[in-house]
């Protein structure tokens, strides 16, 4: 059997190429995949700042949700034609991240998607451990961010929001968004700083307040909002020298910060804030297997507009033309790729 596979080929480049499906090895499960959405992180990958991590055979992709089409040897509970999502790590089990129960940050992690073939490919093979079972009511384009939404989840778990807590969030792109979404339903009280006027209009659509800091001073704004009291909850999100300034300048006295976007360059931080309010500092990498748990409920009790949230549906064979497009279009929440021409 040969399927269709997008392979990154380096230089902002993907080609479509037909390989051999393999099957399943033991303790694999292989996937009909029917979405994949494009992630912050596969969008760094296409510009070329992960080339000597990822390389130029490789297909990517980990915001996904498809079907199960073969089981592997030794590999129980699951069935054919079963809806599924995958969490895409994949751990040692030895070091000692896995052996304290962290193994979300093991030592020697590989993400499937990045440092293995990813999902924007027809047929998929990953470890069985990977994979959670989805209803089989839920839409397989709404489940794609599934795992977008656990990494929120996670967030703000680390965080530690309670009811009543003012809390603001640096950066409305996708995952800020999801941030600001969970925050809320933890019972914080939630503004968004974002400098796109689409994201912003979106945002307030959501019912959230917002901060443009290319018109007002987001930290005075801030203080405002707060009784000059600042956020109890920091989530920077932005991935800017300009978020992580907000974060510290924000931040009420014994704040909580979540250091969650991925910075290309050791950013400069305000250590002396740290002292004078006696800050505290987090950092939230993926997610864990109950962070999939919660976003899946959540996905169910329609706490995201999946319909809104998801901008734009490409087939696989426009995925270079999608990937482009979003370059092009900042402003974009979630693009997704259609793998799986079948799946209405």
């Amino acid at each position: 059997m040969i399927k269709k596979a997008a392979v990154y080929r380096g230089d902002k480049t993907f080609t479509l190429e037909e390989k051999t499906v393999a099957p399943p090895g033991p303790g694999e499960v292989q996937i009909k995949v029917a979405f994949c959405g494009i992630c912050g992180t596969d969008l760094h990958i296409y510009l070329g700042h992960m080339d000597k991590r990822v390389g130029f055979e490789r297909t990517i992709g980990h915001e996904m949700s498809g079907t199960i089409a073969a089981i592997g040897e030794g590999v129980t509970g699951f069935r054919t034609g079963q809806p599924i999502v995958v969490r895409p790590l994949d751990h040692c089990g030895k070091c000692p991240a896995c052996e304290a129960s962290h193994e979300h940050v093991c030592h020697n992690l590989k993400f499937i998607g990045i440092d293995t073939e990813g999902a924007f490919q027809e047929y998929w093979n990953v470890p069985a451990h990977t994979l959670h079972a989805l209803p089989d009511e839920l839409d397989l384009s709404h489940a794609a961010l599934i795992e977008p939404l656990a990494v929120a989840c996670h967030d703000v778990h680390r965080a530690r929001v309670a009811a009543g807590e003012d809390v603001l969030v640096i950066g409305g792109g996708p995952i800020g968004l999801l941030v600001a979404l969970v925050a809320r339903q933890a019972g914080g009280k939630v503004v968004i700083s974002e400098i796109s006027e689409n994201r912003l209009a979106y945002a307030e659509k959501l019912g959230f307040r917002t901060i443009n800091p290319k018109t007002d001073d987001p930290a005075a704004a801030v203080n405002q909002l707060t009784g000059k009291k600042g956020a109890d909850v920091v989530f920077e999100v932005s991935g800017s020298q300009a978020g992580v300034d907000l974060m510290t300048a924000a931040a009420a006295t014994r704040a909580r910060i979540v250091m969650v976007a991925i910075h290309a360059s050791k950013p400069s931080v305000d250590m002396f804030q740290f002292f004078w309010r006696e800050l505290e500092l987090f950092g939230a990498r993926v997610y864990r297997p109950e962070d999939y748990d919660e976003a899946m409920r959540y996905l169910a009790e329609g706490v995201v507009d999946c319909a809104s949230f998801i901008t734009d549906i490409q087939p696989l064979e426009d995925i270079q033309a999608a990937f482009e497009a979003l370059i092009g279009n900042p402003s974009a929440i979630k693009s997704m790729i259609q793998i799986d021409g079948n799946v209405k």
